[in-house]
C-alpha cells in the first residue's frame, strides 16, 4: 500500500516542503528503490532505516519498495528524511496505522537502534510548518528547543521511532514543547568580556563607541600587542541586545549550519566571527555547489573581525564590497540564486607596516618606504572607502597599564549607545532598524545638512585629503552619529573635525 508523509529539506537557510511517498508492493525479488534526486546522505538512509525498524521491534519489508521524494527536480541532501521514510515503510507494510487526526510534518535522523539524532535547519522547518498552518511538527528531542521558539505551530519532540509511531497512531499523547524566551535570554546573554578590562586606548574606545552607536565599520591600525583584538572582542558587549526578530534571524543561519549547541533554543548574544586570513572566497561570503552561508552571514547582526587584514587574499577581501553596501550577499549558480543575510559591523585590524613597528616609539622600524607602500596597497581604495573609521591604536605606556584607573564598563558605554540609537529610531521611524551607518544618499542630504562653518570645514578636508564621494558620505554619517552621542540635532564643526580625524589612511598618517 501507499503512504505519504510531509517533511522538509534545506535550500540555503530556507526550508522547502518535500512529500515523502513510500509504496510497498508484493514482488518475488525484493528491492528498495529511492527516487527524487536524492544525494548520497539520503540514498544511504535506506540501510539505516532498515536496521532502525528491525531494532525497534518491527519487521523489515521484504517486498518491492519504492520511495519517492517530491518534487523530483529538487536536490535533497540531508539525513532528516530517515524518520518519515521509516514511518512510511511501517504504514506501507501495514504494520501501523497513523490515525491521529491533523496535519503533521516529520523530520529526523535515525540511529541503528531506532533513536533519533539531531538534524540541521529545524528552526527553518518549523517556520515553514507554521507558514503552512500545520497542526504540528515532529522533531528529534535534541532539536526541540530551537523549533519551539516558533509561534503558530506545535512542536513534538520524539526520542525514537517507537515514540513517533505511538504519537501519530494515537496510542500516546504528548504535550508540545514550549520555551520561555525571557529565561533563555537571561541565561544565554551573560558574557565575561568587558571594556573595563582594556587599559588606556581611550581614542580607540571612543571610535568603537561611535561604531556601535551608528553601525559603522572600523579599521584599527597599530603595532602588535596594543590591544586591537581585545578591543574588537568587546564591541558586541556595547551593542544593543538582540531583539526577538534579530535573534530568530541569526539563529536560523546557525541552525542551518548545525552550529547550535544541543538543546540551545536561540542565539541570545550578538555573534563575533574572527575568520583566519587563509579563509577562501566561499568560506568568507558563502558558496559551494549547493550554496551555503559563509562567515559574513554567520556574523549577521554581529561583528566580523578580520585580524591582520593585509594578510587576507586581496581577491577574497574584494568580495566584501557588495555585502558591506547592501547588508546581504547573493550567490548565483546555474540552477538558482540564493540570497543570504549579511548585515554586520566589520572590524579589521592591521599593523602599520610589515614588521609592525612603524608607529611604535620604543622600537625601530626595519621597513623601507616601498615595502610599507606595498603592504598598505594590499587593501584596495574602494574597500577602504567602505570603512568609516580608521583608528590609530598606539602602544600603551607602562604608567597607563599599572596606574591608570579603570575606564568605563561595557554597561556604561551601552547606555550611551542605546541613547544614540533611540535618537535614530525617532529619526527613521520606530519600526525601522536603520542606523546612521546605513543611511542612503537621500537620507544623508535630509538628516546631515550642514551650516556654513561646518560645510566649509568639510570642503577643505575634501580638497586637502582628496576624499572620494563615498568617503564624503562616510564622514557625514560618522559626524551624524557623533552629534547623536552628544544629544544634538545639529552637526557642529567639531563633529566634522572628529569624523575627518578618523580617516587616518586618507590623511597619509602611516605613509
Amino acid at each position: 500500500m501507499l503512504a505519504k508523509l510531509a517533511s522538509y529539506t534545506l535550500v540555503g537557510i530556507d526550508a522547502t516542503p518535500v512529500e515523502v511517498e513510500v509504496d510497498v508492493s508484493y514482488s518475488e525479488q525484493p528491492r528498495t528503490v529511492l527516487v527524487g534526486l536524492a544525494e548520497a546522505a539520503v540514498r544511504e538512509s535506506t540501510h539505516r532505516v532498515e536496521r532502525a525498524i528491525v531494532n525497534s521491534g518491527y519487521r523489515r519489508a521484504i517486498d518491492r519498495v519504492v520511495i519517492n521524494l517530491a518534487p523530483a527536480d529538487l536536490k535533497k541532501d540531508a539525513s532528516g528524511f530517515d524518520l518519515p521514510i521509516a514511518l512510511g515503510l511501517l504504514v506501507g507494510s501495514a504494520q501501523v496505522a497513523l490515525d491521529r487526526p491533523g496535519s503533521y510534518a516529520v523530520v529526523g535522523e535515525l540511529a541503528l537502534t531506532g533513536e533519533t539524532r539531531p538534524v540541521k535547519g529545524v528552526l527553518a522547518m518549523a517556520l515553514q510548518a507554521a507558514a503552512e498552518k500545520r497542526d504540528g511538527i515532529l522533531v528529534p528531542e535534541a532539536n526541540a528547543a530551537e523549533a519551539a521558539v516558533v509561534e503558530g505551530v506545535s512542536v513534538y519532540p520524539v526520542g525514537s521511532l517507537i515514540e513517533a509511531v505511538g504519537f501519530l497512531s494515537g496510542q500516546v499523547d504528548m504535550d508540545p514543547r514550549s520555551v520561555d524566551l525571557d529565561e533563555v535570554f537571561r541565561q544565554l546573554s551573560q558574557t565575561e568580556d568587558d571594556f573595563v578590562d582594556v587599559k588606556g586606548q581611550d581614542y580607540a574606545k571612543r571610535a568603537l563607541l561611535i561604531a556601535a552607536a551608528g553601525g559603522h565599520n572600523v579599521l584599527m591600525i597599530g603595532p602588535p600587542g596594543t590591544g586591537k583584538t581585545l578591543l574588537a572582542k568587546r564591541l558586541p558587549t556595547i551593542l544593543p541586545a538582540l531583539t526577538p526578530a534579530e535573534s530568530l534571524e541569526t539563529t536560523r543561519i546557525y541552525s542551518a549550519m548545525g552550529l547550535l549547541k544541543p538543546g540551545q533554543a536561540l542565539m541570545a548574544v550578538r555573534p563575533f566571527r574572527p575568520p583566519h586570513h587563509s579563509v577562501s572566497d566561499a568560506g568568507l561570503v558563502g558558496g559551494g555547489t549547493t550554496p551555503q552561508p559563509g562567515e559574513i552571514s554567520l556574523a549577521h547582526k554581529g561583528v566580523l573581525f578580520l585580524d591582520e587584514m593585509p594578510e587576507f587574499n586581496r581577491k577574497t577581501l574584494e568580495v566584501l564590497r557588495q555585502p558591506l553596501e547592501e547588508g546581504s550577499v547573493t550567490i548565483s549558480r546555474a540552477l538558482r540564486s540564493t540570497t543570504f543575510p549579511a548585515d554586520f559591523i566589520l572590524v579589521a585590524a592591521m599593523n602599520p607596516c610589515p614588521c609592525g613597528y612603524r608607529s611604535d616609539p620604543r622600537r625601530a622600524c626595519s621597513c623601507t618606504p616601498p615595502q610599507v607602500e606595498r603592504y598598505l596597497s594590499k587593501i584596495s581604495g574602494p574597500l577602504l572607502d567602505r570603512i568609516d573609521l580608521h583608528v590609530d591604536v598606539p602602544a600603551v605606556p607602562f604608567a597607563q597599564l599599572s596606574e591608570m584607573p579603570p575606564g568605563p564598563t561595557s554597561a556604561e558605554l551601552r547606555e550611551r549607545v542605546l541613547a544614540a540609537r533611540g535618537r535614530q529610531s525617532k529619526r527613521f521611524g520606530a519600526k525601522s532598524m536603520l542606523v546612521n551607518g546605513r543611511m542612503t544618499p537621500r537620507q544623508i542630504r535630509k538628516y546631515c545638512a550642514l551650516k556654513p562653518e561646518a560645510s566649509s570645514l568639510l570642503k577643505a578636508a575634501m580638497e586637502d585629503l582628496g576624499l572620494s564621494a563615498r568617503a564624503h558620505d562616510k564622514v557625514l554619517r560618522v559626524a551624524r552619529t557623533i552629534a547623536d552621542l552628544d544629544d544634538l540635532d545639529e552637526i557642529k564643526p567639531q563633529h566634522i573635525a572628529e569624523a575627518v580625524g578618523y580617516r587616518s589612511l586618507d590623511r597619509g598618517v602611516f605613509t
